[in-house]
């Protein structure tokens, strides 16, 4: 015993030392963990109490804002309408900007002179970048001031508060840094509004004209603010929207399913967009009923062309019935023109309600659609727009005419093929009717229809506006623009594969075609067979 206890000393000393060494390790880890824990709290604090300035820009005195956010986005608030966000940057840093005055004089004399606009682009990018600046350089300096508060409080120590501070400063350079590298200026052409529907169309503008005329960030800019100042200078009405004699404004509506609220939903978009003309991909009714006949009535009171093919709920009863509206286009296999636009369309070959009639399954469904597109394909003049209630029916048009629009699954999605065709597949615009409160869902489904921009002279879509719908009322209101990248693309038929994509299945995962909650990615729950 006298021997091995003089022998384990070293040992047991070296053990002792190891685990010393590992305690301070750990105690300084944890210094070091509660420094930045301070600094990036404390510059959280800072941000919250001094991000923020007042800058002039146009006619305006606009407050901007920054703080952290998983989201890197830029808000605009115009309040009482609701609010605008861009998708302008990629850093967890969050804009905001909010008018906090107008100056009366200024405003009137921007309205009051045609070329106001104008010269206030050549401007707006420098006030912008100005305000910007001292926003930045103001919460970079809060930042760091709100953590070294916070990391003396909490250690009562000179050095870790300044540590504290050059950690929330390291962080925010490097996420402001973040921002500046990945700006992304023509995100102000494609904003989402969140709001009231009245104040739409006022608030984002018109699409054609910033599809024809703002090529420049500055003057996108520009037009944005003109559009805000307004309205908070005529604060008893609303503008009027002024549309664009070259563009032809397309309601694309779907899938009403007998909900009468659904007239209310068109009427009101048709006014705030000042609607050219309707395109219903189908499904009006539900049963197809001669009841539900009386359902097409309300199509005369739009007052514009209401172009319209039969959905697998419409029988040929309620397409006599819509056929009998003096303002309506009924497509059969036929090419016709409405709004200066040559429409192709064909009804669904199905008739669901009917559980004794012998429906084309999906294979025969894509065979009659290729029939009818090579039936359209000798048009003349050419087909601009193939409308057809289910995507998988028009599968054929790929390649042969520029823009597809669908309807049946009540989920809205879009993809731009290989062969340049778009198809735009509309969700439900009278919230699936009934069936949006089947199967156990949490809430109704959202009323959606989207307004598209089409140039009167190429007869290609320029840009579109996705709107869904909800509240109280159905008066708030989503919206989102979407520009067309290259809407002059040359179309070319794609060459045959054995396994060719489907545009009725979007691609999982896409920001074009989401994946419907609950459903299997990738899967259209309106493909043939599916019960819609």
């Amino acid at each position: 015993m006298d021997t091995v206890l003089p022998r384990l000393r070293p040992a047991l000393a070296a053990v002792g030392d190891r685990l010393a060494a590992r305690r301070q390790g750990l105690l300084k880890a944890g210094r070091v963990a509660a420094v930045v824990v301070a600094g990036l709290g404390g510059g959280w604090l800072g941000l919250a109490l001094g991000g923020q300035v007042l800058t002039p820009i146009g006619p305006a005195d606009v407050s901007l804002s920054v703080g952290p956010s998983w989201r890197g986005e830029t808000v605009v608030d115009v309040a009482p309408l609701g609010t605008l966000e861009f998708d302008t940057h990629s850093s967890p840093l969050r804009f905001e900007a909010s008018i906090d005055e107008i100056r009366l004089a200024a405003a009137e004399e921007m309205f009051e002179d045609p070329e106001a606009i104008d010269r206030m682009g050549r401007t707006i990018g420098g006030e912008v970048r100005d305000g910007v600046i001292r926003l930045m350089a103001q919460s970079a300096a809060s930042a760091a001031l709100g953590a070294a508060l916070v990391g003396l409080l909490v250690f009562r120590d000179w050095r870790r508060a300044g540590l504290s501070a050059a950690t929330a400063l390291a962080a925010f350079v490097a996420a402001g840094g973040s921002a500046a590298a990945t700006f992304n200026p023509s995100a102000v052409a494609e904003p989402r509004y969140s709001g009231l529907l009245a104040g739409a169309p006022q608030v984002v503008g018109s699409a054609e004209a910033v599809v024809s005329r703002f090529d420049q960030y500055r003057e996108q800019l520009a037009s944005l603010v003109g559009n805000v100042s307004r309205l908070y200078e005529v604060t008893s009405t609303l503008p009027v929207y002024e549309g664009d004699e070259s563009t032809v404004r397309v309601l694309h509506v779907s899938d009403i399913h007998l909900n009468p609220a659904a007239w209310n939903v068109i009427s009101s978009i048709q006014d705030q967009f000042q609607v050219d003309l309707v395109v219903d991909s189908g499904d009006l009714t539900d049963r197809g009923s001669a009841a539900e006949d009386a359902f097409a009535g309300e199509i005369a009171d739009l007052e514009v062309p209401y172009v319209w093919v039969r959905g697998n709920h419409d029988s040929m009863g309620t397409q006599r019935a819509v056929e009998a509206q003096p303002n309506a286009v009924v497509l059969d296999e036929e090419a016709q023109e409405a709004g200066g636009i040559v429409f192709y369309g064909a009804g669904d070959p199905r008739f669901t309600p009917d559980k004794t009639a012998d429906n084309p399954d999906g294979d025969e469904l894509r065979d009659i659609g290729e029939a009818q597109a090579a039936q359209a394909a000798g048009e003349d003049p050419p087909v601009d727009v193939a409308v057809l209630h289910d995507p998988a029916q028009a599968e054929a048009f790929d390649g042969l005419v520029p823009l597809v629009l669908s309807g049946h699954g009540h989920r809205r999605w879009t993809e731009l093929t290989e062969a340049g065709t778009r198809y735009l597949v509309q969700g439900s615009t009278g919230g699936a009717g009934l069936r949006g409160l089947e199967g156990g869902v949490d809430r109704p489904k959202p009323y959606e229809a989207s307004v598209l921009y089409i140039d009167t002279e190429t007869k290609r879509l320029q840009a579109w506006d996705d709107i869904t719908l909800g509240g109280l009322g159905l008066t708030s209101a989503q919206i989102e623009r979407h520009i067309e990248e290259e809407p002059d693309r040359a179309l070319a038929p794609p060459s045959p594969a054995p396994s060719s994509p489907a545009p009725s299945s979007p691609p999982a995962g896409s920001p074009e075609a989401p994946t419907p909650s609950g459903g299997t990615p990738g899967r259209d729950p309106g493909s043939p067979g599916a019960t819609i």
